[in-house]
C-alpha cells in the first residue's frame, strides 16, 4: 500500500517535467538566415542612434538562428530579409524637352542588414510581410523614376541609361534609408513613346549604322578581293614557274635525246657510209673487171672484123662517122652534165652521200666512155660497108619479110572465099600473096631509099652481056 502513493508522486513529477520540457521547447523560436526574429515585450532596452542619441525600445531581434522566448511575457514576429523584385512601368511622362515617353525598368529591393535599418523596417513593416514592403517600395521607386525622367531629355535617357539608373538609385536612397530599405540594383529596360519621336531619333543613327556597315562590308569585300587576287596572282606565278621548270626539264630532256640521237645517227651514218663505200668499192672493182673482160672480148671481135671494117670505113664516113662523133660528144656531154649534177647535189649532203655521188659519177663516166668507144667501133665498122654489102643485107631480110607476110595464113584453120570470078579462090589467094611480095622492093625503096630492082638489073645485066 505504501508503494502506490510513491509511484503516483513519481508519475506526476515526470508528467510535470515533460510538460515543462515541451513548453520550453515550444518557446525556443528559430528563423533562417534571410529572416529577422523580432521579440517584443519584456523589459526595455537602450539603443544608440547614428547621431549618438540614446533611446529605449521594447523589443529585441535575432537575425537568423534562434532564441528563447519568455512565455506570456514576450511576443514573436518575423521580418523577411529576402530580395524583392519590382517591375516598374510608368505612364507617359513629359521629359525635360516636353516629349512624353514611357519607361520600363526593373529593381531589386531588400531590408538592409544594419541594426538601425532592421529597427526602422521592424517599426514600419512588421506584420505587413513581403507584399507590404513591395507596395511601398514600388510607390517610392515609380515616383522617383518619373522625377528623374522629367529632369532629363529623351536623348540623355536614350543614350545614357547607366546615368539614368544612377540618378534613380541616388534619388531613392534617402527615402529607402528612412524605412530601412536598400536598393540592390536598378536597370532601365526600355523607353517608348506614342509620337514616333524615338523612331525619328534613331533613324539618323540607323542610317549611319547602315552606312558604316555598308562601308565596312565594302571594305571587307575589297580586302577579300585584293587578297583573293593576290592569292590567285601568286598561285598563277607559282603555276607558271612550275610549268617553266617542267618545260625547261622537258627541253633539257629533249636536248639530251637529240644529242643522243645525233650521236646515234652519226655512228649509224659512219657505219652506213663505211658499208656503202665498201659496197661501191667492190662494185667498182667488179665493174672494172667486167669492163676489162668486155674490152678484151670486144678487142678480139674488133680484130676479127677490123679488115672488113677498114674496107667499108670510107664509104660510111660521111653518113655514119660524123653522126657517131656527134653522138659521142652528146653522150660525153650528158655524162659530164650528169657528173656535174651529182657533184652539185652531193655538196649539200653528208660526206657519205658525197662519196657515193662521186663514185656513181665515175661509174657513169666510165660507162659513157665505154659506150662511146663501142659506138665509135660500130661506126668504123659501118664505114667499111659498101653498097654491095648493104644490098646483100637487104636481100637477106626479104625472105624474113615474106615469111612475116605469109605466116598469118599458116595459122588459119579454114578460109572461106566468096568470089564471083570464074577462077579458083585458092589461086586467087596465092596470086594476092604474090602481089604483096612483089611490092616488097617498092616498100624497101620508100623506107630506105634503096632501089632493089635497079640493083638486081645492074647485077644481072653484065652477066647477060658476057654470055653473049
Amino acid at each position: 500500500m505504501d508503494i502506490i502513493p510513491t509511484l503516483i508522486i513519481i508519475g506526476i513529477i515526470l508528467i510535470v517535467i515533460i510538460l515543462i520540457s515541451i513548453l520550453i521547447a515550444k518557446q525556443y523560436r528559430k528563423v533562417g538566415p534571410n529572416e529577422v526574429l523580432i521579440i517584443s515585450g519584456g523589459r526595455k532596452r537602450a539603443v544608440i542612434e547614428p547621431d549618438g542619441t540614446k533611446r529605449k525600445v521594447g523589443y529585441r531581434y535575432r537575425l537568423g538562428g534562434g532564441t528563447f522566448v519568455i512565455p506570456f511575457l514576450e511576443a514573436v514576429n518575423i521580418l523577411p530579409m529576402e530580395v524583392i523584385t519590382l517591375n516598374i512601368k510608368t505612364p507617359e511622362v513629359l521629359t525635360h524637352g516636353g516629349v512624353p515617353i514611357m519607361a520600363e525598368a526593373t529593381a531589386q529591393v531588400k531590408i538592409d542588414s544594419s541594426d538601425r535599418s532592421i529597427r526602422l523596417a521592424a517599426e514600419q513593416f512588421l506584420g505587413m510581410g513581403k507584399e507590404g514592403i513591395r507596395d511601398v517600395s514600388m510607390t517610392i521607386l515609380e515616383g522617383k523614376t518619373r522625377e528623374v525622367m522629367g529632369a532629363m531629355t529623351v536623348e540623355q535617357i536614350y543614350r545614357g541609361r547607366h546615368e539614368f539608373s544612377d540618378k534613380v538609385t541616388e534619388a531613392t536612397r534617402k527615402d529607402f534609408a528612412k524605412m530601412g530599405l536598400t536598393m540592390m540594383s536598378f536597370a532601365l529596360k526600355d523607353i517608348s513613346d506614342t509620337q514616333g519621336y524615338l523612331d525619328a531619333l534613331g533613324k539618323p543613327e540607323i542610317a549611319a549604322a547602315k552606312r558604316d556597315a555598308a562601308i565596312a562590308e565594302a571594305e571587307t569585300d575589297k580586302e577579300a578581293i585584293i587578297k583573293s587576287s593576290q592569292a590567285r596572282k601568286e598561285g598563277e606565278v607559282a603555276r607558271l614557274a612550275a610549268e617553266a621548270l617542267i618545260a625547261k626539264a622537258q627541253w633539257e630532256n629533249e636536248a639530251k635525246k637529240a644529242e643522243s640521237q645525233v650521236l646515234v645517227n652519226q655512228k649509224k651514218a659512219q657505219s652506213d657510209l663505211s658499208y656503202e663505200l665498201e659496197r661501191f668499192r667492190i662494185s667498182q672493182e667488179l665493174n672494172k673487171e667486167e669492163a676489162k673482160a668486155m674490152l678484151i672480148e670486144k678487142g678480139e671481135a674488133i680484130k676479127i672484123e677490123e679488115l672488113e671494117i677498114a674496107r667499108r670505113q670510107k664509104e660510111l664516113e660521111s653518113s655514119v662517122i660524123k653522126p657517131a662523133d656527134a653522138r659521142k660528144y652528146q653522150l660525153k656531154a650528158e655524162a659530164e652534165a650528169e657528173e656535174y649534177r651529182i657533184l652539185t647535189e652531193a655538196k649539200g649532203k653528208a660526206e657519205a652521200t658525197k662519196l657515193e655521188g662521186v663514185a656513181e659519177a665515175e661509174k657513169l663516166k666510165q660507162m659513157g666512155t665505154a659506150e662511146a668507144e663501142s659506138m665509135l667501133k660500130k661506126a668504123q665498122a659501118w664505114e667499111r660497108y659498101n653498097d654491095a654489102a648493104l644490098f646483100e643485107s637487104y636481100m637477106k631480110i626479104l625472105p624474113e619479110l615474106a615469111k612475116s607476110v605469109s605466116e598469118p595464113l599458116s595459122k588459119v584453120d579454114k578460109i572461106v572465099i566468096v568470089s564471083g570470078d570464074k577462077g579458083l579462090g585458092t589461086s586467087k589467094l596465092t596470086s594476092q600473096v604474090a602481089e604483096v611480095l612483089a611490092q616488097m622492093p617498092e616498100v624497101v625503096k620508100s623506107l630506105t631509099g634503096v632501089d632493089l630492082k635497079k640493083y638486081l638489073k645492074d647485077k644481072l645485066t653484065p652477066e647477060k652481056k658476057e654470055e653473049e
